[in-house]
């Protein structure tokens, strides 16, 4: 853990991804760049003329080959960008391209208003033409969105204000990316750990209690350290969406950001509510932590160390394809051939190195593979993110290779179902082979701790975005103080007593980046307990459940998510998933008691 990170160009390329699908080199991405540039005027041909049916088709044409071309320039820069944050080549490539898909959206802005401009027995003949049949589900959607939609002259102005707005987000990004430095923590044996924002919480994993508590200290003091311009960059985040909601006739940021997957509000909050009337699993949870801790006081930097005491078994990065692949053989052969493509063909950028961006995630374009930014520190946490990533990329490969462009992007309500699917089978896969009582009782540790991130914490947090939100909108102040102070409420709340408060947790909501995407975070904990009960249904079902799964993955956005759910199995308007997992949860709870009553602990 000690040992000091690599720059970029001493790594093996062996495990780094190949961007080759997008452009072979960053020449070629130059001379694409260019090309585009030149041909962007293309778009605006149509304005003024989109009042048929033949010419709305034609133009849908253009700006879906138009999109497939700005994406690939887009994910390249930015794939490049996160290779290493501090590399000024990579930052300029990023940010042109930002620019550029700034120009595109304000080029194309007119298109929509134009549209919805037609009255509603016009837009009926369109909807219904032979030659938008491709379109028809877009085209429906885009009417129920009339109320919503501004003039294209508004539009346009807006579209122009995309870069601006984006500015806090960019701020707090380059801030927790590039800048931000943290002391070295010191273990209980004076040795000290570099600490950055990829390997924090692989100290906290740390059975060094030492360790763990100056990494947490070290790692909020620098946080503390700019709380103001985090509180001043999440501000402007904030009141941007605010001011699109009014401007756009939404009664809140929250119903603009629901209503454009049609999604009801009503949804958000039914997931707040029943977690609030199952708290008392969190708090059992908590105590059993704290018993097998053998802690007097269960501090935040004891929520991540491994419930099991001696030497926490690492996993190599052949090792962790094997137990991905196993993981998802349920879900048949050819879901398991395309993940073994996926390794075979360098889709994943596996390993940290400095500058490169914290996380993981998944990307890619319509034409390209897809590929996957990690940070893999060998834990078994690192083993489950590569299979939440994948579950993403191989949902992305399969709607692209199903649907037309203009339906490839699914919607994040949906998202995170694919990727919590593949953390569930592996967890199952692993537990249904291990009964050894330390070893089982390390596994059910891991899916705990899984739920306890992606129900109950990222419930919090949707709360603190519904309340931080509603701040803005009463006209009160979002200052670090005002802003810390809910975060801390909110902590008490969700892990109850057994928590000993300690001063730097107030600290947290800053180094949270999706907060920078308002009202994207409750998708974990509905999508949770979406995979809770589809990967049950996997596993006892069988082909029936495994084919309406993938019928599902094969939809993009060409239903409502809400509606391609109930395809798969589960209906989220009733708070029945979200109790049916936490009745897993209780049952997993249940098994660790009675393990680590089994191993005298």
């Amino acid at each position: 853990m000690s040992e000091e990170l690599k720059e970029r160009r001493e790594m093996d390329p062996e495990f780094q991804w190949d961007l080759s699908s997008f452009f072979v080199n960053d020449e070629a991405w130059e001379t694409a760049f260019a090309e585009f540039e030149k041909d962007l005027d293309e778009i605006s041909f149509y304005r003024g003329k989109l009042k048929d049916a033949e010419t709305i088709a034609a133009y849908l044409k253009k700006e879906a080959e138009s999109e497939i071309r700005l994406e690939n320039l887009f994910v390249y820069a930015s794939s490049r960008h996160d290779e290493d944050t501090r590399d000024s080549k990579a930052q300029a490539m990023y940010s042109r391209a930002y620019g550029l898909y700034v120009k595109m959206m304000s080029a194309a802005s007119f298109a929509e208003p134009e549209i919805l401009s037609l009255s509603d027995a016009e837009l009926e003949i369109i909807r219904t033409a032979d030659c938008l049949k491709d379109h028809a589900f877009y085209l429906e959607n885009l009417i129920r969105r009339k109320k919503h939609t501004l003039t294209a002259s508004e539009e346009q102005l807006l579209a122009g204000f995309g870069e601006a707005f984006a500015a806090s987000s960019n701020a707090a990004g380059a801030l927790m990316d590039a800048d931000l430095t943290f002391e070295a923590a010191e273990d209980s044996a004076g040795v000290k750990h570099e600490l950055t924002e990829s390997n924090y919480i692989l100290l906290e994993n740390s059975q060094d209690r030492v360790l763990r508590r100056n990494a947490f200290r070290n790692f909020y003091a620098s946080y503390k350290g700019h709380i103001h311009t985090f509180a001043a960059t999440y501000t402007g985040a904030v009141k941007t969406a605010t001011a699109e909601a009014a401007a756009r006739h939404y009664s809140s940021s929250r119903e603009m950001a629901m209503e454009s997957d049609h999604i009801p509000v009503s949804v958000y909050d039914n997931l707040v509510d029943t977690i609030h009337a199952r708290m008392n699993s969190m708090y059992r949870y908590e105590r059993l932590r704290k018993r097998l801790l053998g802690v007097d006081e269960l501090h935040y930097y004891d929520l991540y160390a491994p419930l099991v005491k001696g030497d926490t078994k690492h996993y190599t990065y052949e090792e962790a394809q094997k137990m991905v692949l196993e993981a998802v053989k349920p879900l048949g052969t050819e879901y398991g051939n395309t993940v073994a493509q996926a390794f075979r063909d360098h889709w994943i950028d596996v390993y940290p190195n400095k500058g490169k961006r914290g996380g993981a995630y998944s990307s890619g374009s319509y034409t390209s593979n897809p590929i996957i930014l990690t940070n893999f520190t060998g834990t078994l946490d690192s083993v489950s993110t590569i299979a939440h990533e994948m579950g993403h990329s191989i949902h992305s490969w399969l709607t692209r290779h199903t649907q037309p462009v203009w339906y490839e992007n699914y919607t994040m309500f949906v998202a995170e179902v694919a990727s919590t699917v593949n953390e569930n089978l592996l967890i199952e896969q692993l537990l249904s082979r291990e009964q050894e009582p330390m070893k089982r009782l390390a596994l059910l540790n891991q899916y705990l701790e899984g739920f306890k991130g992606t129900v109950y914490r990222q419930t919090m947090f949707a709360e603190f975005e519904k309340e931080a939100h509603a701040m803005a909108e009463r006209g009160e102040s979002l200052d670090a103080e005002a802003l810390n102070q809910v975060y801390q409420n909110l902590i008490r709340l969700y892990f109850g007593e057994e928590l000993t408060m300690d001063d730097e947790v107030q600290y947290e909501w800053a180094r949270i980046p999706h907060f920078y995407s308002p009202f994207y975070v409750y998708v974990y904990a509905t999508g949770y307990s979406t995979a809770a009960a589809l990967s049950e249904g996997i596993l006892k079902e069988g082909e029936p459940a495994v084919k309406r799964y993938l019928e599902f993955l094969s939809m993009g956005s060409s239903q409502y998510p809400i509606d391609e759910l109930k395809h798969a199995g589960v209906d989220l308007t009733t708070p029945a998933p979200i109790n049916q997992a936490i009745d897993k949860f209780d049952r997993i709870l249940e098994d660790a008691e009675k393990t680590a009553d089994r191993a005298g602990l």
